[in-house]
């Protein structure tokens, strides 16, 4: 507990650091909502770890309440973490964030439907989030996935793949994808968390593949042409 203390002076620092509005540790104590939630959470994990789930799921519903931030107390939070604005976060069971992350509101790290070979759910269902990363407001990053340190993902953004260190990713064009293997045992299909199919195929990273190993036989059979010439 004592270590969680530590860790809420750091996320108090934290959001004096990278909120221009924020004038003092005291306004940021008594206004920030981001700074509201951490703390509920820093106390609901110590309560999950001591196998009060049960206290610890009730007392993250009343955050959610009173902050509009949904951290449910499984999730695992470095220190100096910062929620800009915050109305709208939600942050699942298995994520993992590491130290000094920065999100904005509406940001989901969201758990997808992941079957392991014996067809059961497995357990690691949400993000891994490195250290120093920034999320922009209404992002959406979900599935297993890993984010690196330093990286950056701009606003609106939907990320379902893992994502390099110091890196900038942006986009969410939607497109319709082909399902592989969509009908499971006894023609059941499985509920897809955030409408992700893990196995479904996208025909135009699909296409996009295909053409790059076209365009790599053309360089190669023109390079033998030149050789011979």
């Amino acid at each position: 507990m004592k270590a969680n203390f530590k860790m809420i002076r750091q996320d108090l620092d934290a959001v004096v650091k990278r909120d221009p509005a924020t004038r003092s540790k005291f306004e940021a104590a008594v206004c920030a909502s981001g700074f509201h939630a951490i703390v509920f959470h820093r106390f609901n994990h110590w309560l999950w770890q001591l196998d009060f789930k049960f206290t610890a799921r009730v007392l993250s519903q009343v955050a959610r309440f009173l902050t509009g931030i949904e951290i449910h107390p499984g999730a695992r939070i470095g220190k100096g973490f910062f929620i800009d604005h915050g109305m709208g976060v939600v942050i699942g069971e298995t994520c993992e964030i590491g130290d000094n992350v920065t999100m904005y509101h509406d940001v989901t790290l969201g758990g997808t439907t992941v079957f392991g070979p014996d067809g059961k759910v497995t357990a690691k269902r949400h993000p891994t989030i490195g250290n120093n990363v920034i999320i922009g407001s209404g992002s959406q990053v979900l599935g297993p996935i890993k984010i690196g340190d330093n990286a950056k993902i701009g606003s609106n953004a939907i990320v379902t793949k893992d994502v390099a260190p110091n890196t900038t990713v942006v986009g969410m064009a939607a497109h319709r994808v082909a399902e592989l293997n969509g009908r499971r045992k006894k023609g059941r299909q499985p509920f897809a968390a955030y409408g992700i199919v893990p196995d479904a195929k996208d025909p135009v990273e699909a296409k996009m593949e295909e053409l790059t190993r076209a365009l790599e036989v053309l360089r190669e059979e023109v390079k033998q042409l030149k050789e011979k010439s």
